[in-house]
This record gives structure tokens, C-alpha cells and sequence, in this order.
């Protein structure tokens, strides 16, 4: 994904100075509140809240969901922009819970870079390392921020073992932690030989840079205790040792990650992090696309739909397509086309997003992400261009694990159930199949709380109560082969088959065993558990 900045033309400096980048973790481990602590410093807000609040005290901005409010958790993935130090920050944060992994994917499609954010007592978890994977399959450069070091965390070296040894990544230390927990000093900044001190009275409050030089400076006497001064001399000497040195080629590879040390919520190590972005994170990169891949310095604008959020004001049903810019600079008022159906649309009402806030966006360039108001005509997937027939490749969609047939709660409102499942299919939230026989729908998601999140924003924002109830089926595969291959299956399995949105062919299994037997009967008839959102 990455091409050497030798044989690429230098970018113009509004597409330049843009760093389009998501926040990945495994849920809890902070993220959300260090994305508040990006809007902190970036002047976006005034106050960063909390992800539990209590009572009326200020919510996060990124959580927008009467559900993500209610239990803290982000299910869905929101787009920040704002700027820092003479760079425009994209910021993209997702969610945590495994769950909702397949709308992490997605985003990790739309973005240039991704933070790994760490708990400094758990280290790696299951779901930061699936994330990861994805990240690789990408090539997509990596930063790195261990949280949580004002608790109780394990041992600086352990910590990064685990992620070389777990990640198959080179790991190296962009800052060193001084003490842990209650002992928890601050910060030496390795890059710049600076000492970081937390302030631990104002949470909001940026942390005390102590100019030094180098870590003989008597200086360092005064504001470190002796002992904790002894252990971090001989922690650095061996870690400048024994990991690897800054290289920023191998972190525009993907091959190593800078790793930075601190505590979110009290507003530490976020700065130094947001500035390593700027320096080691990538400008925005080449799209792959067919036939041929997008280069974000093309004149001609492109984007593609990468996520579709409906409901976000209760009060207007919108839908809103969130777009990657993939080249040009975007004006309000444009006319691109919608390359799927091949009519023009005209761009009138564009947003930017500072999480639940929104402003009308009078003009964007490669690598900002903008809303599109729309009313169901953008799916994930499609790609917008100045009338080049361009596709954006590589948007996922997963076979969901879980299947349930859902009914309404009054037999009298099927159809209003129809509608707003379609929109949440056409959303990415959940599969909708309709089978061939019997009425009703199934709906397929990725994990069991998404059940709970779609009869939740049913209920809330249609005002129709539903249920959910056991299915015979227990997973779905696409069909794929020729013409008349598939319409023999079809007819020979009707009490097996259904349709999705899109009105693409599925193939709904009771067992592994009904899979094995269509490959031994059918050769030329091929299931598929992923299908490329590309129409």
C-alpha cells in the first residue's frame, strides 16, 4: 500500500499536511478517552467528558448513541477532523467490543494509519491482536500508546516483548515510563532527551515539559527521586541496547512501531503521541481501486462510502454516508457521479464531522472524511468520481455467525419492520435475509449484542417494538459460479435459500455438513463467507 516517497510526486501541501488515522483496542482500554483528549488539544472542545459520567457531568463527544451513553461502550464507529499544530487531523474512532469488529474492518479501509491503544496491565488482548491482523493484511503503519500507567502495569520490557513476540512487529520506545501506579512520575521523551512530568491535581491539564539534556543533566536530580532516577538510567541504557531505533521508513512499512507511555484520563503522554502522528504518520496514500489505483494529488475528485450511519438526528430520518476522500479537492455544490448506477448526483449539503457535531463542508481534499446526507442511494462500498468509472476495492463484508428470524411486536406494522431493517442492512449494522419460503426475515449479525443494538434503535427510533426469535439456520453463505450452475442449486435447495439487501443469492445452513455437500454435489457451485461490498 505504501510506495517510497522517492518515485511519488510531492503532494500539494493541503492534501500533504492531512493524517487520516483510526484508533484500534480492545474494548476498555481507553480509547474513547483518548480520542476526547485529541479534541482537548486540538482546540475542538473546551472540557473533555467522561465515558461514565455521572448524572449531567459532560459525556464524550464520540459516543452518540442513547446506548453508548447509557452503558459507556462505543458500538459504532464515528469520524472526528480537526486541526494541530498546522496539520489537519483525521481521526476515526471505532468500536472496541468484538462485537462490532466488522464495522472496525471496514473503517480500517478508509484510513492511512492506525493508534494501538494498550492497557498497561493487560498488554495485548485478544481483540487488539485480531485488529492488528487487519492492520497487517494492510500494511497500514502503526503507532502505538500504552495506557492506563498511573494504575498498577506490568514491567516496561515485559510489555514490549509482548507485542514483538505476539504481533511479529519490532517495537521501539519513543518515551520511557518513570515509576508505575501511585509512583507514576511522567515520562523521559527518548526522541527529543526531554523529561515529561504528569500533573495529577488538573486532569485537563497538559503535562510540565523539563528542557534537559541528555540524562546526565544534574536537572534531573531535582525533579526525579534517586532511586527512581538509578532504575530509569539502567532501564534505557539496556533498552537503547537492546530495541531496535527510530527508522520512520519501517514505520511507513508497517514493519515497526513507535511506543509511547502515559495515562488518557489524565491528560498524559497524549501530546507527545499526537506529535508522533504528525512526524512518523503517513500523508494521505494511494487507493486501490479497479481498473486502476487512485492517487490522492489526481485533480479529479473520488471518494468512496465506507461506512452509512442512519438516524443520527432522531428528528430527520437521515442517513448519512461517511466518505474517504481518495484524490482532488472537493468543493460543496459539486456534481460527481455515483459510479454504481452511473447517474450524476449533486453534492449540496456535505458535513464535516466533530463527533455529534456537524458543520455544512464548504470545500475537503484527499484524506478528509466527509458525511453525505442521502435517503438510502449510497451503500457502503460505492465509490463517487468526477465521471471515471472507478471502483474502490478491498470493502468487506463477513458472513455473520449468529442468526435469528425477527418479528414485529403488532403483525399490523410488518412493513414499517421491513423498511427499517433494510436501512440497517444498507447501514452495515446487520445481514437481512429474506428466505424463499416462509415469511418473515432473518438477520444475521457478527456477535449477540448487535441483537440487542438493532431491537434497541428499532424500537427508539422506528417506535416498534420487536422480537427476536431462534432460527433453523445457524449460518449463511453467498453463492457464486455460472449463470445456469446456480440456478440448478437454487431450484434443487429452495427451503434453503434466500436473498440479502442487495438481492444477491445466500445459502442458509442448518450444519457444517450442508456446506460439505454442496461442494461434493455441486463443484462448479461456489460458497462464499466474505463478499466484497462492490456492486
Amino acid at each position: 500500500m505504501l510506495d517510497t516517497p522517492s518515485n511519488r510526486p510531492k503532494l500539494p501541501a493541503e492534501i500533504a499536511r492531512r493524517r487520516t488515522f483510526a484508533i484500534i483496542s480492545h474494548p476498555d482500554a481507553g480509547k474513547t478517552t483518548l480520542t476526547e483528549k485529541f479534541l482537548l488539544y486540538g482546540g475542538a472542545i473546551q472540557m473533555a467528558g467522561q465515558v461514565r459520567a455521572k448524572g449531567e457531568a459532560r459525556r464524550t463527544r464520540s459516543d452518540f448513541m442513547q446506548m453508548e451513553k447509557d452503558r459507556g461502550i462505543s458500538v459504532s464507529a464515528s469520524a472526528m477532523s480537526f486541526d494541530f499544530k498546522g496539520l489537519r487531523f483525521n481521526l476515526v474512532d471505532t468500536p472496541g467490543h468484538s462485537d462490532f469488529s466488522e464495522d472496525t474492518y471496514r473503517t480500517l479501509t478508509a484510513v492511512d494509519a492506525a493508534v494501538m491503544v494498550i492497557d498497561g496491565a493487560k498488554g495485548v488482548e485478544s481483540q487488539t491482536q485480531k485488529l492488528f491482523e487487519v492492520c497487517r493484511l494492510r500494511d497500514l503503519p502503526i503507532l502505538t500508546f500504552c495506557n492506563k500507567m498511573d494504575r498498577e502495569s506490568r514491567d516496561t520490557f515485559d510489555i514490549i516483548d509482548e507485542i514483538q513476540e505476539n504481533l511479529a512487529i519490532d517495537v521501539t520506545p519513543a518515551s520511557w515510563p518513570i515509576g508505575v501506579g501511585r509512583d507514576f512520575l511522567g515520562c523521559y521523551d527518548l526522541l527529543r532527551d526531554r523529561l515529561e512530568l504528569m500533573d495529577r491535581a488538573d486532569r485537563n491539564k497538559v503535562a510540565e515539559t523539563v528542557e534537559i539534556n541528555g540524562l546526565d543533566d544534574p536537572l534531573l536530580e531535582k525533579h526525579v527521586p534517586a532511586a527512581e532516577l538509578a532504575k530509569l538510567r539502567e532501564e534505557i541504557e539496556m533498552a537503547r541496547a537492546l530495541l531496535p531505533a527510530m527508522d520512520p521508513q519501517s514505520v511507513l512499512e508497517g514493519h515497526m512501531t513507535p511506543i509511547w507511555f502515559g495515562s488518557a484520563i489524565n491528560s498524559f503522554g497524549v501530546r507527545d503521541l499526537m506529535d508522533g502522528i504528525g512526524t512518523y504518520g503517513p500523508e494521505p496514500q494511494i487507493q486501490n481501486a479497479t481498473p486502476r489505483k487512485i492517487s490522492p494529488e489526481e485533480p479529479k475528485v473520488s471518494g468512496f462510502v465506507f461506512k452509512v450511519q442512519a438516524n443520527m438526528d432522531p428528528k430527520h430520518r437521515d442517513r448519512v454516508a461517511f466518505v474517504r476522500l481518495a484524490s482532488g479537492h472537493f468543493v460543496r455544490g459539486m456534481k460527481l457521479t455515483h459510479v454504481r448506477s452511473k447517474k450524476p448526483m449533486a453534492i449540496t449539503n456535505p458535513v464535516l464531522f466533530l463527533a455529534a457535531d456537524r458543520e455544512l463542508a464548504e470545500e475537503a481534499w484527499a484524506g478528509d472524511i466527509i458525511g453525505i446526507p442521502n435517503h438510502g442511494q449510497l451503500r457502503i462500498g460505492d465509490t463517487l468520481t468526477e465521471g471515471e468509472m472507478l471502483r474502490v476495492s478491498g470493502i468487506p463484508s463477513f458472513a455473520p455467525e449468529l442468526l435469528q428470524s425477527v418479528r414485529a411486536g403488532d403483525p399490523m406494522k410488518a412493513k414499517h419492520l421491513e423498511k427499517a431493517l433494510m436501512q440497517f442492512a444498507e447501514e452495515g449494522a446487520a445481514k437481512v435475509f429474506k428466505p424463499a419460503f416462509g415469511s418473515g426475515f432473518i438477520v444475521g449479525v457478527v456477535g449477540a449484542l448487535q441483537f440487542e443494538v438493532l431491537g434497541s434503535r428499532i424500537e427508539q427510533e422506528y417506535g416498534l417494538p420487536v422480537r427476536f426469535e431462534a432460527s433453523q439456520f445457524t449460518s449463511a453463505r453467498w453463492v457464486h459460479g455460472p449463470r445456469d450452475k446456480v440456478d440448478d442449486f437454487i431450484a434443487a435447495n429452495k427451503q434453503h435459500i434466500g436473498h440479502d439487501n442487495d438481492g444477491d443469492v445466500v445459502y442458509l445452513t442448518r450444519l457444517q455438513w450442508d456446506i460439505d455437500r454442496v461442494a461434493r454435489d455441486y463443484p462448479d457451485v461456489e460458497l462464499t463467507s466474505t463478499k466484497e461490498m462492490m456492486v
